[in-house]
């Protein structure tokens, strides 16, 4: 639990100690209840509880009779008093959601990447989504808190630019964060898809389940995300979770960095679908492989493996035997036992990798963790970047940080 402070300097920081712990409970807490959970004294639970009132981000919600003593009035996270809106960018798939404060999906879109070749397309049409959201879920859109994008990396969070993602030709400096605002007129975060995704099941995981654990995400590409003590891990330049240049295979495939064997290279959609048309698992469809191609065909070799394919199923063995590599070598550095399986293809081939990654990567002789590795599916679903996204937006708002204690000149 945190902990506050009274000096008054650090208001803001007991805002979002305060906002924490009331999210944190449901059922809602009175204010001697928070003041005893955060260590803040009463008049600064009440002086903040006041301004929370005011802003509409808590409700009082009846009366509680907690024993000896007067009734106390019950305060909540109030559900419809702000929302946030989260937008994933993959090179195939843009996803829109719509968060309420309790990270609720109100609304949930998909739209084909216009051409994921040109930025100010894909910005245009991020902008007219966003804006078509507010008007079909009926909303007030002056309680959007702002938008969350979940974007591949490198970026630049700092300044708001995607750099140069290897799967998104043509995004070479692309000032994201400035251009959405400018169209959209709301507040705009940036982050990497992997961390955004790491962020979503944080927030909206319940006790101690989710304080350490790596999400894997598999989607058009793959890479972690990595929670230690109920913190994500974001790295020096906000990059941290590339693995996709993990080594799984010394003999397999030449990757595109030149070496063999990468985990991006050799688990990508595109090789799978590549590899079931070499193998008669699907038809060659006689021209080149795009994306709505491979997406659909991915699938279908999914579909086709559930239903006891064997050509199918080798394929899927071949995946998770790669994944489950560069997992033990990842949980081994952090010293984690819980993996999080998500992510669009991820999703599509969850069942199988749910039940064969334990086994895979807890019989391997390289395992080196005390504990045995548990392997969950998302709580968050296949969309965890889009959502993610719109939780870093709510995480800005109610999250106490504790570099906020530190009080500048």
């Amino acid at each position: 639990m945190r902990r506050g402070s009274n000096l008054h300097a650090l208001g803001s920081f007991n805002q979002t100690v305060v906002l924490d712990t009331i999210r944190r409970t449901p059922d809602g807490l009175s204010r001697v209840e928070i003041a005893e959970q955060t260590g803040l004294s009463a008049q600064t639970v009440s002086n903040v509880s006041r301004r929370l009132l005011d802003t509409g981000v808590i409700r009082e919600a009846g009366i509680r009779n907690l024993g000896v003593g007067k009734p106390r009035t019950i305060l909540q996270l109030d559900p419809s008093g702000h929302y946030a809106i989260g937008v994933h960018i993959d090179p195939a798939v843009l996803t829109f959601v719509l968060l309420n404060m309790e990270g609720e999906i109100l609304t949930h879109t998909t739209s084909r990447t216009p051409s994921a070749a040109d930025p100010s397309a894909v910005i245009s049409l991020m902008s007219r989504s966003i804006e078509a959201i507010i008007v079909s879920s009926d909303i007030d859109r002056r309680r959007v808190l702002g938008v969350g994008i979940a974007s591949p990396g490198p970026i630049d969070m700092t300044r708001g630019v995607v750099l140069d993602p290897p799967l998104l030709t043509n995004w070479h400096g692309v000032a994201l964060r400035d251009e959405l605002e400018s169209a959209t007129g709301f507040f705009v975060l940036l982050e990497k898809d992997v961390t955004a995704a790491a962020v979503g099941e944080l927030w909206k995981s319940a006790g101690s389940e989710r304080d350490d654990f790596l999400y894997f995400y598999y989607g058009t590409g793959v890479g972690v995300g990595m929670v230690l003590g109920r913190e994500v891990v974001r790295g020096p330049t906000n990059n941290a979770g590339d693995a996709g240049h993990i080594v799984v295979d010394p003999r397999g495939p030449v990757c595109r960095c030149g070496r063999r064997g990468c985990l991006g290279d050799a688990i990508s959609p595109e090789r799978i679908v590549r590899s079931a048309i070499s193998g008669g698992v699907i038809r060659d469809p006689g021209r080149d492989l795009d994306l709505v191609f491979i997406d659909e065909a991915f699938s279908r070799v999914a579909s086709l493996a559930y239903d006891g394919d064997e050509k199918a199923l080798a394929l899927l063995e071949d995946v998770a035997r790669d994944v489950s590599e560069a997992i033990v070598t990842i949980v081994n550095l952090l010293d984690l036992d819980h993996v999080v399986l998500g992510g669009p293809y991820g999703g599509r081939v969850s069942g199988f990798l749910l039940d064969r990654l334990p086994e895979l990567i807890n019989g391997s002789a390289a395992l080196a963790t005390l504990r045995p590795v548990r392997v969950t599916g998302s709580s968050i679903g296949n969309d965890g970047s889009a959502v993610g996204a719109a939780c870093l937006v709510l995480d800005a708002t109610l999250t106490p940080r504790s570099a906020n204690l530190f009080i500048s000149k």
